[in-house]
């Protein structure tokens, strides 16, 4: 059955409507160290626990991390990942928490995580095999890009892998919530290997696992990374009409 014709979308004339918020967003990969005011914080993760969840579960748990507290974070891990470079036998100490990705890479996904890799390295000017470039590069996740606020999320072990797709919808509102206050995010996953640093340094109980970080803050618009904006796939690509 061919597709159904997509019809034009018309322009967004309330610059603070959800759709709005959802085609301006991106991973930010740069901040300015301008504050973000505690109260803001505050009202974000009210409207983001809005977000739907199994018999209402809400199976949430955000730690959210600024001033000292980040930077004692950031340079523990920072640390353990200059040492992992200099050590690649020490890699076992810090297992995956859970399978964010695939064991094995495969078309169309390879392409695409590929490209998004090219396209950064090309605007920051890092050339292929210079590895310590690429290895500072890395590790501004671990600087939470310089953003203010680092936010580590985690849930209960009990939870089953329904959970993870609340969370996503929670994460997805975190992330919206900002941009409908003229902030931007950027979701991380890189920081789940280093959970046996992150999780005694927030005070996570041990019946608790991480599912990933967030940078959040005032975006950067100045720094060359932050062009990087994601191609998306054209709707007839991946939807099929039934009817």
């Amino acid at each position: 059955m061919p597709h159904a014709p997509e019809t034009a979308r018309p322009a967004i004339a309330d610059p603070a409507s959800v759709d709005a918020a959802i085609e301006s967003r991106f991973s930010a990969r740069a901040f300015l160290p301008r504050p973000v005011p505690q109260a803001m914080l505050q009202d974000i993760l009210r409207v983001a626990s809005r977000a739907p969840s199994g018999t209402n579960t809400q199976p949430w748990k955000v730690y959210v991390l600024q001033g000292a507290a980040r930077d004692a974070l950031v340079n523990k891990v920072c640390a353990a990942h200059d040492q992992l470079r200099d050590n690649p036998e020490l890699e076992a100490r810090y297992p995956e928490p859970y399978d964010y990705y695939p064991a094995k890479w495969v078309e169309p996904y390879l392409s695409r995580r590929r490209a998004v890799g090219l396209d950064m390295y090309g605007l920051l000017g890092i050339g292929k095999g210079e590895k310590d470039k690429m290895h500072a590069q890395q590790q501004r996740n671990f600087r939470f890009f310089d953003a203010p606020v680092g936010m580590i999320f985690t849930i209960d072990r009990i939870m089953g892998r329904g959970s993870l797709l609340d969370y996503g919808c929670f994460l997805q509102s975190v992330m919206l919530a900002a941009r409908a206050r003229g902030l931007h995010t950027c979701p991380q996953a890189a920081w789940n290997r280093f959970d046996s640093i992150i999780m005694p340094h927030i005070g996570a109980g041990e019946n608790e696992m991480i599912v990933g970080a967030l940078a959040l803050g005032w975006a950067d618009e100045s720094d060359p990374v932050n062009a990087l904006h994601t191609a998306r796939e054209p709707v007839q690509s991946f939807v099929r009409f039934l009817s």
